[in-house]
């Protein structure tokens, strides 16, 4: 491989959210960090160049996205994703989470309900209830392997609730689903029989596994595209997240104008330059990069899914078809959850996500960061293995 992922980089002492504030947020120092969505891996050559070169530049004025930026996007997407972008449908704003939000305001009233599917990315709940939206929630169901959608519930809790806008999470964090094109034409065919606007939110559609393949929303049909907001950031691919930089694709000009207008009225309009720097170089240059990233993830998902069958049978792998944060089934142990979240940080010394901040239905799972060095993964197995074997 042309690049090192084996390397450990230092993050201690960092400002890291990842590894710096355990005590902050109500936990141990002294937890093996494998929960927030951000990589152990340093960014693409290409972009610390970039960046190198702008801040020996020294001069951060005001700034916009040139010719060359939209360029970038659409070579990425098109040789990635078959998506003929047109650059004008692209709205920047400083991340794909405050996008939402900002859609969610300019797009439905106070009160209005707005459909989830749980258990998924918990601050789709929480940007729904801060901005004063009821929550309106569509079950996933789990047969024991894999998630799928139901879609009967589905369209009941919309014409139940009169909900105006959903928030489809694709490739899904955390069940780890890559939804199938057929999938997501029945979710915009209800959607549009009932005039539900679709906020999809495609962070981490770079990250897909073999014998699965992500479906942009927007190329389903032109009616499709008109009545969504496709949400993308190079954040999660290329571990970009701190840069605050996000492309949201809204093809409906009278949305878009209405979602411009929302982000002046929350006093937003020039990106960070170095977000702009860092997504235009990795878009460029950073396919082969991310080619040698996927297969060593697919190399620390072998090694997960292999401990846990012949070391913790009575831990499952929900075989993961997208994203770096496997959605781990420890039901089998028979634990409540706070007998499992006292087993992960107090015996097996780990910092994950429990299942029950992404909604009812986590209850019993727990979301494991693997976008890190094999060396640091074996670690963590190995304490989870001996904190299991101990009540074995």
């Amino acid at each position: 491989m042309t690049y090192d992922f084996d390397q450990i980089i230092p993050r201690k002492h960092t400002n890291s959210l990842k590894y710096d504030f355990a005590k902050e947020r109500g936990k141990p120092d002294d937890l093996l960090p494998m929960w927030v969505a951000d990589m152990d891996f340093q960014a693409p050559p290409a972009v610390r160049e970039a960046l190198a070169e702008k801040a020996a530049h020294g001069i951060f004025g005001y700034s916009d996205p040139d010719e060359a930026y939209f360029e970038a996007l659409a070579h990425w997407f098109g040789i990635r994703h078959n998506w003929i972008i047109d650059p004008h449908t692209a709205v920047l704003a400083p991340g794909v989470v405050f996008a939402i939000c900002t859609l969610i305001r300019c797009l439905t009233r106070q009160g209005d309900a707005v459909l989830i599917q749980e258990p998924v990315y918990y601050c789709f709940k929480a940007a729904i209830r801060d901005n004063e939206r009821k929550v309106v929630i569509n079950e996933l169901l789990f047969d024991g392997r894999q998630y799928r959608i139901d879609f009967e519930d589905f369209e009941r809790k919309i014409i139940g609730n009169k909900v105006k806008l959903f928030i489809l999470c694709s490739p899904h964090n955390p069940v780890g689903r890559v939804w199938t094109r057929d999938e997501l034409e029945r979710l915009a065919e209800i959607c549009l029989r009932h005039g539900v606007f679709v906020v999809a939110d495609e962070i981490h559609e770079d990250f897909v596994y073999p014998g699965n393949h992500h479906t942009v929303f927007a190329t389903l049909s032109d009616e499709v595209a008109d009545n969504c907001a496709v949400c993308t950031a190079p954040s999660k691919t290329f571990n970009l997240a701190a840069l605050h930089n996000a492309n949201i694709f809204i093809a409906n000009a009278q949305t878009r104008h209405a979602f411009q207008r929302e982000l002046e009225a929350e006093g937003f309009s020039q990106s960070n330059i170095m977000g702009l720097v860092a997504c235009q170089a990795a878009y460029q240059y950073g396919a082969e990069w991310l080619d040698e990233l996927l297969d060593y993830l697919e190399g620390n998902i072998a090694l997960m899914r292999e401990t846990l069958r012949t070391r913790m049978p009575k831990v499952q792998l929900v075989e993961p078809e997208g994203t770096y944060l496997p959605w781990v089934n420890f039901s089998g142990l028979g634990l409540s959850v706070p007998e499992l979240d006292c087993l992960i940080v107090e015996r097996a010394k780990l910092w994950l996500d429990g299942g029950t901040i992404f909604g009812a239905g986590g209850a019993g799972f727990q979301r494991f960061n693997i976008a890190t060095p094999r060396a640091i993964l074996r670690q963590a197995l190995s304490q989870l293995e001996s904190a299991v074997n101990q009540i074995s």
